[in-house]
């Protein structure tokens, strides 16, 4: 491993998310929010959750009660007023049905004069959910999404039509009181209904595209559930204030920004990356070898999500599978791929992502591992563990997509 290179990429890392932390963003929106002289309710949704609720408490002072559903290993402490509940991601389970139903049961009952603070990141699709199916189809149907190659928004498009709270149905269960939203995007573009599938926004989607999604990915649906893909979501709300607090754009600027700090000439290549992670891995390594030896020192930025193939039993992420698979492409460069989520947590594993360098491939053969056959199990997380390439962070409290970069050094 290139210890320069990696380090270079460790502060890379650390100056991109710390940029996009929710905290001073949470504070801004309130400053715009009027919140009446009713009761205060503060309902948090996402894998980002337990952070906006906390600096939205720290600047209020106080709420009337809150709810915080966010994903395992994510709450990090008590904050007064507000119950903290962990649930399933990607695959959502019975604890997301729980923490959503005492959302619900939180927000019943209001009058004109009480406000809901909901505070929405991403994830928040397999964390705030009450079926309108039973919970295990709900979790088989999402299961065939991720693993046909579903982008996001393909995904909240089929998922809000089961949904009690999706779709802008969680703003009509807390009329008449008005809804202050707070959203940290995790979407291409910032579409606010696709946002972990819109629970306080109007619905662009129509039905004709949930079931096109249906047929497309050949998904197995009950009759209950074809019958719920064409019924219509709500198309207007009169209740609701919405504010973005961050995106990936942001992450890539600061992305940008360290790499000029560390003497790299920084160029954004993209901020809608959307392709299949060992297409971006392959890509990212073209690259930089097109641009081996000119001289200078080089850093390339690519911030989106991308999307993996399930074709084999492994463990890994996409942002695992875009480092390993560009490795191939710098072999014997004096360079480095390394793509992480923002979030701290990359598919099923306690990794970030991954990072590779010119050394990476040899060293992975001297431990008697092709990079091909590992991709082709979706094993990354094992392979890159065995030459010390994954990236570690923890949870960062934040979510707005992943950012990839290629050193030329």
């Amino acid at each position: 491993m290139n210890r320069e290179l990696r380090g270079d990429a460790d502060r890379i890392v650390k100056a991109s998310i710390r940029a996009v932390l929710p905290d001073e963003a949470v504070r801004r929106a309130l400053k715009e929010f009027s919140l009446g002289g009713g009761r205060i309710l503060l309902i948090a949704a996402g894998k980002a959750g337990w952070q906006m609720a906390k600096a939205a408490v720290d600047t209020l002072g106080n709420v009337d009660g809150g709810v915080v559903a966010t994903k395992y290993g994510h709450v990090m402490g008590d904050i007064p007023g507000v119950i903290c509940c962990e649930a399933g991601h990607p695959v959502l389970d019975r604890n997301s049905f729980a923490a959503t139903q005492r959302a619900l049961d939180l927000v019943s009952g209001l009058s004109a004069e009480d406000s809901v603070l909901f505070l929405l990141s991403g994830g928040g699709s397999a964390l705030f959910e009450k079926p309108l199916i039973p919970g295990g189809e709900l979790q088989d149907i999402t299961q065939q999404l991720l693993s046909c190659g579903a982008d996001i928004v393909e995904m909240n498009t089929v998922r809000k039509r089961l949904s009690a709270v999706k779709g802008g149905r969680f703003a009509q269960a807390c009329v008449p009181a008005r809804v202050f939203s707070v959203v940290l995007s995790d979407i291409l573009g910032d579409p606010l209904d696709m946002i972990a599938s819109g629970p306080a926004y109007p619905d662009s989607s129509t039905c004709e595209q949930a079931l096109a999604i249906a047929e497309k990915y050949r998904l197995r649906l009950s009759d209950r559930a074809r019958e719920l893909l064409r019924s219509e979501t709500p198309k207007a709300l009169d209740n609701v204030t919405t504010r973005i607090t961050g995106s990936v754009r942001e992450l890539c600027a600061a992305a940008a920004r360290e790499c000029a700090a560390l003497g790299y000439e920084p160029l954004l290549l993209t901020d809608h990356l959307d392709c299949e992670a060992r297409e971006a891995g392959r890509f990212l390594a073209s690259v930089l070898r097109t641009h081996a030896g000119c001289g200078k020192k080089l850093a390339f930025i690519a911030g989106g999500e991308t999307v993996v193939h399930v074709t084999g039993g492994g463990l890994g992420g996409r942002n695992q599978e875009l480092a390993l698979a560009a490795a191939p492409g710098i072999a014997g460069l004096n360079a480095a791929v390394f793509s992480v989520g923002s979030d701290g947590t990359d598919g099923p594993t306690d990794a970030a992502g991954g990072m590779v360098d010119g050394d990476t491939l040899s060293e992975l053969r001297a431990k008697g591992l092709d990079s091909f056959s590992v991709l082709r199990e979706n094993d990354a997380y094992r392979a890159l563990g065995a030459v010390d390439s994954l990236i570690l962070t923890g949870p960062t409290g934040t979510n707005v997509n992943d950012v990839a970069v290629g050193l030329l050094g």
